[in-house]
């Protein structure tokens, strides 16, 4: 009988190791494969908070730009990259680091590039890569902005964002936002019949498809901050770009080069034309086409962009490269203000914003006389305290007029003048302003920029 139960013990303890066998091989990969579950669930929580703490590197050189725009060497003098521990705001203990490398603009572009790679202390072999691109946005946003009323005509195209402090009489072909920020006005003779009368921010005869563009009330805003640092742009200017001090002639004529040079001439005579009126109803008895010219010298554009002159200029030519032409006399003084004329086309080598041109006239922008009756500008224009026109003489009619770029002007702007009833009777009777839209981040030399600072432009992560 002993034997007979220990024979049944030793089978049951044989089963027994059997099951336990059984089990642990039926178990061993479920308890790997949890195991394996928590490594990952784990990898996945310290992988999400290295993309946190690389975000918030993104997010704090983001601030230091909005207090040191100009600083891309985390207000060192050193280079990166630029290593910060990650704090936690409840313990005030380090839990991480992010390390920045910054890429400032290149020339002639306001974009740069945060590149933050964040990682925890618990695992610093586990790490998160987060590229941001910021900008700022020129003045030159705007395809035309204009600090007084606009009539755009029913043979008038605009491609661009358009906006007026004033009212708009918009009567031609649009595709982007059209703006005023009157939610009423009472509109000027200047802008035909039935003016004067009172009439809402935005109206016109334009098609449906463009009256959809129409937006008013919106806020204005401030032509004060489209007025550049000229007596900045003068020290650049003197130190390492152009300066032209008076002429004693005429004024100065800039003619630009497809080779990437600029030609100063200094002008000694005038062609005559008859006495035209400004819109602001000035009569101009002046001649304002140059005739006889004496070179001065042919130069590389500067690598700063800036040719500040301090007279009456005529500019034309091909352009290759980044400049602005700067006519201004300091301090300003309305009767001495020198004046911007371009009598013959401006165009660029390329429109694939490598070239830019900007033109800032401490007083008018004025297409001349003389002019071709089918020209071209490509440019950004600003008329800081005057206008961008074709003045008026009495039958002096030409084709059409083409710009490609943006314009800025605080006064009126036209360069067509029509009659009550719509019909052309100086000027151009075609005009089509086109928006180069290369200018938002990559304005010319020393363009002034929006106050609103940097703004996201791309955000990528690992």
């Amino acid at each position: 009988m002993i034997t007979k139960l220990n024979n049944q013990k030793g089978t049951l303890l044989l089963y027994l190791i059997i099951a336990i066998a059984i089990f642990t091989m039926v178990m061993f990969p479920v308890v790997a494969i949890f195991t394996g579950k928590i490594k990952l669930l784990r990898l996945s929580i310290q992988r999400e908070e290295a993309m946190q703490i690389a975000d918030a590197g993104v997010n704090y050189y983001q601030w230091h730009l909005a207090h040191f725009p100009n600083d891309y060497k985390d207000g060192t003098n050193a280079s990166g990259p630029y290593v910060h521990n990650y704090m936690d705001t409840d313990t005030q203990q380090s839990i991480g680091k992010f390390s920045l490398i910054i890429t400032p603009p290149a020339t002639g572009s306001t974009i740069m590039t945060i590149k933050s790679t964040g990682w925890t202390n618990e695992n610093p072999g586990v790490t998160r890569t987060i590229t941001a691109r910021f900008g700022i946005a020129s003045l030159a946003k705007y395809a035309f902005l204009s600090n007084d009323i606009i009539w755009i005509g029913n043979n008038e195209s605009v491609s661009g964002q358009m906006q007026s402090n004033n009212g708009i009489r918009f009567d031609g072909v649009g595709n982007a936002p059209i703006q005023s920020a009157k939610s009423t006005y009472t509109c000027s003779s200047n802008q035909g019949s039935p003016c004067p009368a009172l009439e809402n921010g935005v109206w016109g005869s334009a098609s449906q498809n463009v009256k959809n563009f129409w937006q008013f009330p919106v806020p204005a805003v401030d032509f004060s901050s489209v007025t550049s640092d000229l007596a900045t742009m003068k020290s650049s200017a003197q130190s390492a770009g152009i300066y032209l001090p008076p002429s004693n002639a005429q004024g100065y004529s800039l003619v630009f080069n497809s080779s990437g040079t600029v030609s100063v001439y200094k002008v000694t005579s005038l062609l005559s034309n008859p006495s035209g009126q400004d819109t602001a109803g000035n009569t101009h008895n002046e001649y304002i086409d140059y005739n006889n010219r004496t070179l001065q010298f042919t130069n590389a554009i500067p690598a700063n962009g800036i040719i500040y002159v301090e007279d009456k200029t005529w500019v034309e030519g091909t352009v290759k490269g980044r400049v602005t032409v700067v006519a201004s006399l300091l301090p300003y003084n309305s009767s001495t203000a020198p004046t911007i004329y371009v009598p013959n086309n401006i165009t660029y080598v390329a429109k694939d914003g490598t070239n830019v041109l900007g033109l800032i006239a401490q007083k008018d922008i004025v297409v001349t006389y003389h002019a071709p009756t089918d020209i071209e500008i490509d440019a950004a224009m600003i008329s800081q305290n005057g206008g961008a026109q074709f003045f008026y003489y009495t039958g002096n009619i030409k084709n059409s007029i083409s710009i490609y770029g943006a314009i800025m002007t605080f006064s009126q702007w036209t360069w067509t003048w029509v009659n009550g009833s719509g019909g052309t009777t100086s000027g151009y009777r075609n005009t089509y302003d086109t928006y180069d839209s290369n200018l938002l981040y990559g304005p010319p030399p020393s363009f002034p920029l929006s106050s609103s600072g940097y703004q996201i432009l791309s955000w990528t992560s690992d």
